[in-house]
């Protein structure tokens, strides 16, 4: 398991500091999905779970790792795909669940397993390359990861990552 010491990250210091809410020790206490919910770079992505009524799920998960696509991520789909998408849980709900992998991962762990299946195992495999500060996720570079939660750990990222276009 991770603690505050193990985060990393170009992003991390956006982070509200001490024990402010969204903070490393306001979330770690908390299950992922809570925790989220009080982070500033990830206010999209919690839209998206409340839309999806995916909250009590991930956090009831025992053990999970979560790809968790930072606001910018989402404007890059822009705000009518996103507002469509919400109104959609249906499809919105695959989306999220490629995001989140039934173990927990620190950045070491992801770096020595290369490929992970997600919740969404139709989606196909995410791709894990690099390490560190350099590491991606089919692709997306993780802006601060090792985020640790009572039921998670949290790598925020820069895109959404699409079901279904990593196929090798």
């Amino acid at each position: 398991m991770t603690t505050n010491a193990d985060v990393f990250g170009p992003a991390c210091s956006q982070l509200p500091q001490g024990s402010a809410p969204g903070s490393l020790d306001s979330m770690g206490p908390q299950p992922v999905a809570s925790a989220a919910s009080t982070n500033p770079l990830l206010t999209k992505l919690v839209a998206a779970v409340k839309a999806t009524n995916l909250v009590d799920t991930l956090n009831s998960q025992p053990a999970i790792t979560v790809f968790a696509p930072a606001d910018p991520a989402f404007q890059a789909l822009g705000d009518a795909k996103f507002n469509e998408l919400a109104g959609k849980p249906d499809q919105l709900a695959p989306i999220l669940q490629y995001h989140v992998v039934s173990k927990r991962y620190d950045a070491k762990g992801l770096e020595s397993a290369k490929s992970l299946e997600s919740l969404n195992t139709a989606g196909g495999p995410l791709k894990i390359e690099g390490s560190g500060e350099n590491m991606t996720v089919n692709g997306a570079k993780i802006l601060c990861g090792n985020i640790p939660t009572k039921n998670a750990t949290v790598f925020v990222i820069d895109k959404v990552l699409t079901p279904g276009t990593n196929k090798n």
